[in-house]
């Protein structure tokens, strides 16, 4: 609504050396960006809640689902962990990796390890879970005319699934 952006940068490596990285602010013609959270263990998925008030992160590393009041376009007043995401699977495993958030303002986030989709309320109870059969079920969004179809990718497997009918209907893309 601001004009600005959210965005995470998931950080990198080499041999025994991890770099932490975090959140960032920045205007689309790049007179602004600006390092607003730090540290974060592999930030990667971001969203907004559908007042624009909160910001949402999913940190891989930790499993952590962080809930973020914005003080202003680039600014946060407080965090706090909305939840922790499950492990499991074959490996007992797990990690969050990038999300959406519906009309509701429920936070939907791949779900490493156990595979699927995990859903949590914007006060951070857990709503639900689809089981997807890839144990690296990466991206989630909202497509459609309706905006209740969520498309998931199944990493390990390289599909793009398809959940016809969601219940609640994601929210439209900001500029869209």
């Amino acid at each position: 609504r601001e004009g600005g952006f959210w965005f995470t940068d998931s950080g990198g490596g080499a041999g025994r050396l991890r770099h932490a990285t975090g959140v960032f602010y920045a205007m689309p013609d790049g007179a602004l960006i600006v390092e607003v959270i730090h540290p974060l263990e592999m930030p990667n998925g971001i969203g907004l809640s559908p007042d624009g008030r909160m910001l949402y992160i999913a940190e891989t590393r930790t499993r952590r689902l962080w809930a973020c009041r914005l003080a202003g376009p680039g600014r946060v007043k407080s965090r706090r962990v909305l939840a922790t995401i499950p492990s499991g699977g074959p490996l007992n495993v797990g990690g969050c990796d990038s999300l959406c958030v519906d009309a509701q303002g429920n936070v939907i986030v791949g779900t490493l390890g156990i595979g699927g989709v995990t859903v949590i309320s914007p006060e951070g109870e857990l709503v639900g879970h689809v089981p997807v059969d890839d144990p690296m079920t990466t991206n989630a969004c909202f497509g459609g005319p309706d905006l209740r179809t969520l498309f998931v990718t199944a990493g390990a497997t390289g599909r793009l699934l398809a959940f016809d009918g969601w219940p609640v209907p994601g929210l439209p893309l900001a500029f869209g």
